[in-house]
């Protein structure tokens, strides 16, 4: 055991030594904050209000239209072939023609454009004149607009989870992005960190490093070593993560809350509101998706999440990397490897397909099994508790999970003692098949 200790600390600081590994922790949530930001920001700042010339012949829908942040529309008093020469030269992205007949022959309408005009800006217009028209149609059949607009209703049901300790709010878009992005890390930390111990295994051997190693420990000490240690370096950078993490949605809803409140207390003076910066403090509250995700995410089991998290991540990688380590044992170089890494990346790959069956239906048959399965439930699982999973299932899913891994690393460590001293020979399945139940 003393043995094993000395090998695990030994892979654990020469990996958090490294320069790479301390840039990557501290700069790692950073980018991926920093990345989205800036994709947001560039999805808002990019959009240009396109203005649209409207040339209506039958005389209803002038000034029906309503302009917004993608369209404007303006209606020149103008025949149709007048506006088609001059509506680039006055500044318009697209002239649209509204037929007499348009309430009969909807069809009839026409979009005119110097280039092409984008899907999502023909939509708008479409959009615009479909539902002015049924507008009209109603009105014409006696319902009035004060009609229609009290018809409109926007419903906004709040969820709650029913249990035997009572009644708890929920929120289905939290529970989706969470499981999601918990599958999906465990999915990515298996293939990099298993990476990681099968090119080390490899590095020792192509090296002959590993020939001195094995006459002071035992092939499966130096194996387990090495898999443990690579593991407390996964745990470590994660750990990082999720306090830089949430330091940063913190300071962001911060900064975005002050702003909002700013911008609000400004308009309100400008209206002259008694009383406007708390009124407007709490719109602005109302209105800071950072706050909003916060909330959310506030109605989910987080320490339940969490400790699942670590466990699923520990079991699927431990399971995963004793393959990788048999892999890494039993080759020369990192090219012989592909023959052997397409049976291990399936069931991961396979992981990935069933986790998005799963989110939209977190109870069938189909997520409950792979949810059991130690190749599949690592990923599967980590989707499905978000949502709720009985105490059975959790519990027959981790023990299996436990048993897949002590079953892959017997059988990792009887191929490991045999590959880790075989040079210059051709690995075949058959032979690895013939390693497991070498005798000694």
């Amino acid at each position: 055991m003393n043995i094993i200790f000395l090998i695990i600390k030994r892979e654990y600081l020469v990996r958090v030594r490294k320069k790479s590994f301390i840039i990557m922790t501290i700069l790692g949530p950073v980018l991926i904050f920093g990345f989205y930001a800036i994709i947001g920001w560039a999805a808002v700042s990019s959009i240009n209000q396109k203005k649209i010339a409207v040339v209506d012949e039958s005389g209803r829908f002038s000034g029906k239209f309503k302009n917004d942040d993608e369209t404007s529309f303006a209606y020149p008093k103008q025949s149709l072939t007048e506006a088609k020469k001059a509506f680039v030269k006055q500044g318009y992205d697209a002239l649209v023609f509204i037929p007499k007949d348009v309430i009969e022959h909807p069809k009839t309408v026409q979009i005119f454009a110097e280039k092409s005009v984008s899907l999502s800006l023909q939509s708008n217009i479409e959009r615009a004149i479909g539902k002015e028209i049924e507008t009209i149609k109603l009105e014409n059949a006696g319902i009035t607009q004060k009609i229609i607009e009290d018809a409109k209703v926007n419903v906004d049901a709040q969820t709650i989870s029913m249990s035997d300790a009572g009644e708890k709010s929920s929120n289905g878009i939290a529970t989706t992005i969470i499981s999601g992005f918990c599958a999906l890390l465990i999915y990515i930390s298996v293939l990099i960190y298993g990476t990681q111990v099968m090119r080390g295994v490899m590095e020792e051997k192509t090296s002959r490093i590993v020939e001195v190693i094995i006459s002071s420990v035992k092939p499966f000490q130096l194996m387990l070593g090495k898999i443990i240690g690579v593991a407390l370096v996964g745990l470590t950078q994660f750990m990082l993560w999720i306090v830089l993490t949430v330091g940063l949605i913190t300071l962001g809803s911060t900064v975005m809350g002050q702003k909002e409140t700013a911008k609000s207390a400004v308009t309100a003076r400008m209206n002259g509101m008694p009383g406007g910066q708390d009124v407007q403090h709490k719109m602005a509250t109302a209105k800071n998706p950072v706050a909003d995700v916060m909330a959310a995410i506030e109605t989910l089991n987080l320490p339940l999440i969490i400790a699942c998290f670590l466990f699923y991540f520990l079991g699927g990688y431990l399971l995963y990397s004793a393959l990788f380590g048999a892999v890494g044992a039993a080759v020369d170089s990192e090219t012989e490897t592909q023959q052997f890494m397409f049976p291990i990346m399936m069931p991961i790959i396979a992981a990935i397909a069933f986790a998005q069956i799963a989110v939209r239906d977190p109870d069938g048959p189909l997520a409950f099994w792979t949810s059991i399965i130690p190749f599949t439930s690592p990923v599967v699982m980590m989707v499905r508790i978000p949502f709720g999973v009985p105490a059975w299932e959790l519990i027959l899913s981790m023990l299996l999970l436990v048993i897949g891994f002590i079953g892959t690393t017997w059988i990792a460590a009887r191929i490991y003692r045999v590959g880790i001293l075989m040079y210059g020979k051709k690995t075949s399945f058959r032979e690895l098949a013939k390693w497991v139940f070498y005798k000694g």
